[in-house]
């Protein structure tokens, strides 16, 4: 694009304002400023807006512009007068302007904050919330250029336009004037138009998924002639599945005679295809995947799963064919699932839709499932699979997303969909990466409101492929953000699903008292031990011998569930041998029956297989079945346990039969499709070997019982309790939701006078550490006071500074190497006179080296107390986090830190002084004195509301914070400024750039 040329533009084109945004019907647009070659575009677009609608702009019949129109139109100098256009496939579909005006109205330059705001909206696009993306954006745009306040002029009848204006959540004044409608509303956000943006964000985004997920129709371009291939298996998956909408197979070198392959109807090209097409699935090589990008645009198709490999992660050519793809793709309005994608899967009945490599659909159900890597995704299918069923029911996956290298489509796109998905109670997710952490914890934390959410989230360097923020924070630090978002957090997929399991089963525990009971006492005590080590409360475990029968374990299972010292049950048993032995189907239906009598606690089992020692068993008493045959219910390989068996089935007195949604994947089809997919094939099988969980082929479980509730059965008392300790934090998190806390308002905060402050320190460059009198001078502005410290570069300088202050004083070395080092003996403490501190300054001189190398200080003692630290932080990925610890050797070397993201609520501030390990020394430990925590919480608090206040405020350190029993003292500060960006995640909506 052309840089305006024209003499009385004063800035360069601003590509920053350059943005993709997803509208409301889920489609996508391209807002861009309009520069001076537009005019051909310009005149199009007028030509295509109705005589009413043009009337409506210009309050009088207006069929053509003239050339004066067109050159004003586009001629802009990004200031005083800017204009943004909506475009699709390069053409204007939307064009908004403002107008810089003083106080009378008329034409002005800044310091005038005030601008006229007007909109023009094609006909055919109305309706798809083209004027409300526009207006955040050319809001945003006039913030940066120093505009407070938009007015509007608006016919009366023009109800759409008056209402874009309302809706938007500003703060507006209307009047009514010569029949005209005029509008005046303030450009800083509010709480509310901040809530209609991300209502906003959250159905275009969700829709945008929806699109791709129930399409009414298919097209896999790439089909090969022969049977195999991608296409060709693809297109198979799609059928056998039974999908209900239209399907369609498409390559362009089928012979023109041809018009079925496998009784799908034939293409040689997309626009062939009588009616449109919503979903196509790219089974292309990458070089061709351009040409099959432009059909579909053309024909209208609204989204695109491209399974070709060949991009980014394939090296620097591979990632800017991987940009070029999704600029094209969006040119024309479409999302992108991929490429180097697995596909995606929906078992709604009106949908059932395969389009992925997985060769069958999984059996259905409320889980969604999310994987970056197709490796993971068949393997976690795999695991839900064979692990869905349950006393009474089975649990099954509703959608499946495998992004691939999430060039367009990411976690944070499927989560908004999965929000309010009706189908949806579970959300897992497997990420290798983040690529907006800060907006995936808003979102976390506003579904985690709704559903759990689990996260298994890959350490280290984000694969290839995948565009991500750098972040500076370490990786438990961005682990611990997650939780505080409501994220369930887990370590391997083995747990993300033995959590998912439960929480897709069971109610949510009110608390961590556990009951124990079983047949086992080692297994029962293995059990109690682990709630111990995972901070539940566990009672005594029941032991009801190996000889307790079904109607025993019912009786104590109904026990338990009824008290109320009770908040879970964890059952384990182990077979049992000889007469009056319990049968697995009559334990199972047992525990069924109990759990049904109190739905209101989680009930888990813990059983043990010893199938090695029964067959040892078996024939030491000569009833082995003969060489070679395999026990009945096996395939020649382990066993399965009986009563996990009894659980999965549910009814033990309905025949094993195959549901027709069970999926039997050959393993070697899913190795080698793995392998295609992604890189980390072996990882996936080694991890999953570990778990003794192979891919495939998937189990074929019996028909389930027909129940709402099902009770989920582990190999392992560690599994069982470490996803119940996941539910009832997550519990716990839902309770405190609840009741958020708020950010408290401080009367005594100068927020102008810090902006000021900050705006004149700019001035000097780009990015710098202030001096500790202008950190003292901007902490003052939020009533946070620093004690003085005076330098003291001779012995007689430190005296002057003494009297200063006034005696007893402290002396300090702050060189680099010894600053905040009390341990190396760099600081003298109660110094009580001239004398002791001239004794001090030379005994540090002589042990550290002269002043100039010591840069002693002066500082007046504080009370004593706890020395503790302050810290807040924007991360380029995550935004502003405040962290707080205990100073020296607790913080630096055990990391014992807490973190939140700003800005911090009262009960967060709470938390936070309560969530380091070594918080006790706060309260009291060992006969100590309880130090002035509620002053600690109010010091974050203020430190919270200056880098959300100030996004210029990059870093701030207020160490050592010394709290005593009364009150706190903060004994150094240092403060990094820098320019805030351009656009961060309160701005308006946008799509990741390419």
């Amino acid at each position: 694009m052309q840089t305006p040329a024209d003499p009385q533009d004063r800035h360069e084109y601003p590509s920053h304002w350059e943005a993709d945004v997803v509208l409301r019907d889920g489609g996508t647009a391209r807002i861009r400023p309009i520069a001076v070659d537009d005019a051909d575009r310009l005149v199009s677009f007028y030509e295509q807006v109705s005589d009413e609608s043009k009337y409506y702009r210009f309050f009088a019949p207006y069929p053509r512009l003239s050339a004066k129109d067109v050159h004003r139109f586009t001629h802009h100098d990004f200031v005083d007068r800017v204009g943004l256009a909506a475009t699709v496939g390069g053409e204007f579909i939307a064009t908004v302007r403002y107008d810089r005006i003083g106080a009378d109205g008329s034409p002005a330059s800044a310091p005038a904050d005030e601008a006229e705001v007007a909109f023009l909206v094609q006909d055919a696009h109305q309706g798809r919330g083209v004027a409300s993306a526009l207006l955040e954006h050319i809001a945003a745009v006039a913030r940066e250029r120093g505009i407070r306040r938009f007015a509007a002029e608006v016919l009366p009848a023009n109800n759409k336009m008056i209402k874009v204006f309302t809706d938007a959540g500003y703060t507006q004044k209307r009047s009514f004037e010569d029949g005209v409608v005029r509008l005046e509303f303030d450009l800083e956000p509010t709480d509310r138009s901040l809530a209609v943006q991300r209502a906003r964000e959250q159905r275009a985004e969700a829709r945008s998924v929806r699109r791709l997920l129930a399409p009414s129709s298919v097209a896999v371009i790439g089909v090969g002639r022969a049977p195999g291939g991608v296409g060709r298996s693809v297109l198979g998956n799609l059928r056998d599945a039974g999908y209900t909408g239209r399907l369609h197979a498409v390559n362009q070198a089928f012979p023109d005679d041809l018009k079925e392959v496998d009784g799908v109807p034939a293409h040689r090209s997309v626009r062939d295809i009588d009616g449109p097409v919503d979903l196509a699935v790219v089974a292309v090589p990458a070089e061709h995947v351009p040409q099959v990008v432009t059909e579909c645009g053309e024909h209208g198709v609204q989204g695109l799963v491209v399974l070709a490999a060949g991009y980014a992660e394939s090296g620097p050519d591979g990632r800017e064919r991987q940009r070029a793809l999704v600029r094209q793709a969006r040119t024309y309005g479409m999302r992108i699932i991929g490429p180097n994608a697995f596909g995606i899967i929906n078992t709604a009945d009106d949908v059932r839709l395969n389009a992925s490599l997985a060769p069958e659909m999984p059996r259905p159900g409320r889980i969604g499932l999310f994987a970056q890597s197709g490796a993971i995704g068949i393997a976690l299918l795999s695991r839900l699979q064979r692990r869905g069923g349950g006393v009474t029911g089975t649990t099954g996956v509703s959608t499946f997303v495998s992004s691939g290298n999430r060039a367009d489509v990411s976690g944070n796109d499927v989560l908004q969909y999965w929000y309010d998905d009706p189908e949806t109670d579970v959300v897992l997710m497997y990420l290798e990466s983040i690529g907006n952490p800060r907006k995936f914890t808003r979102l976390a934390r506003r579904t985690g409101t709704a559903k759990p959410l689990v996260v298994v989230q890959g350490a280290g360097q984000a694969p290839p492929g995948h565009a991500i923020r750098a972040t500076r924070l370490p990786h438990a630090t961005v682990s611990a953000l997650l939780r505080q978002a409501g994220v369930i957090r887990v370590d391997t997929i083995t747990e993300l699903v033995d959590a998912g399991l439960l929480l897709a089963r069971q109610p949510l525990p009110a608390g961590p008292r556990v009951a124990i009971l079983g047949n086992s006492e080692s297994l029962g005590l293995l059990t109690y031990d682990r709630c111990l080590a995972e901070g539940l409360r566990p009672a005594r475990p029941l032991d009801l011998t190996t000889r307790a029968s079904a109607e025993d374990f019912r009786r104590a299972l109904s026990r338990a569930l009824t008290d109320e010292s009770c908040d879970a049950v964890v059952v384990t048993a182990i077979p049992t041998i000889g007469e009056g032995a319990v049968g697995d189907a009559e334990l199972a239906e047992a525990l069924r029956t109990a759990a049904e009598e109190v739905p209101g606690k989680p009930v888990l089992v813990v059983h043990v297989e010893l199938g090695g020692l029964a067959e040892a068993l078996s024939a030491a008493g000569r009833t082995a079945p003969p060489a070679g045959a395999t026990a009945p219910g096996t395939a020649g390989g382990a066993r399965p346990s009986p009563l996990s068996a009894s659980l999965e089935r549910g009814d033990p007195h309905r025949p094993a039969e195959r549901p027709p949604t069970a999926v039997t994947a050959d393993a070697a089809a899913v190795k080698a499709d793995a392998a295609r997919v992604t890189a980390d094939a072996t990882a996936v099988k080694a991890e999953a070997e570990a778990a003794s969980v192979v891919l495939s082929p998937f189990a074929k479980l019996p028909a389930p019982h027909p129940c709402s509730r099902l009770i989920p059965a582990y190999p392992a008392a560690e599994r069982a309790v470490r996803a119940l300790a996941e539910a009832v934090k997550y519990g716990q998190w839902r309770r405190e939701a609840a009741e958020p806390g708020k950010v408290p308002e401080y009367d005594d905060i100068d927020e102008k006078g810090a902006a000021e402050l900050i705006g004149a320190l700019l001035e000097r460059g780009e990015g710098l550490a202030i001096g500790d009198e202008e950190a003292c001078r901007l902490l003052g502005r939020y009533g946070i006071a620093v004690h003085r410290a005076l330098p003291a570069p001779t012995p007689q300088a430190a005296v002057e500074a003494a009297h200063t202050l006034g005696y007893p004083v402290a002396l300090k070395a702050t060189a680099p190497h010894l600053r905040h080092r009390a341990d190396l003996g760099g600081v003298r403490l109660d110094l009580a006179d001239e004398e002791q501190l001239r004794r001090a300054y030379d005994e540090l001189s002589e042990l550290f080296g002269p002043p100039e190398e010591l840069r002693p200080v002066v500082q007046r003692m504080a009370p004593r107390g706890v020395d503790t630290v302050v810290r807040a932080v924007i991360d380029p990925a995550a935004g502003a986090v405040l962290s707080f610890g205990l100073a020296g050797a607790a913080s630096q070397l055990l990391g014992d830190m807490a973190h939140r993201l700003v800005p911090v609520t009262d009960r967060d501030a709470t938390l936070l002084v309560r969530s380091i390990r070594t918080a006790p020394l706060l309260f009291g430990w060992r006969g100590s004195d309880p130090v002035d925590t509620p002053a600690l919480e109010e010091l974050l608090l203020r430190v919270s509301r200056l880098v959300d206040d100030h996004p210029e405020v990059v870093a701030v350190t207020l160490e050592p914070v010394v709290v005593a029993r009364h009150g706190l003292s903060v004994l150094g500060a240092t403060v990094r400024l820098a320019p805030p960006p351009a656009r961060d995640d309160l701005g308006p909506r946008t799509l990741p750039a390419y």
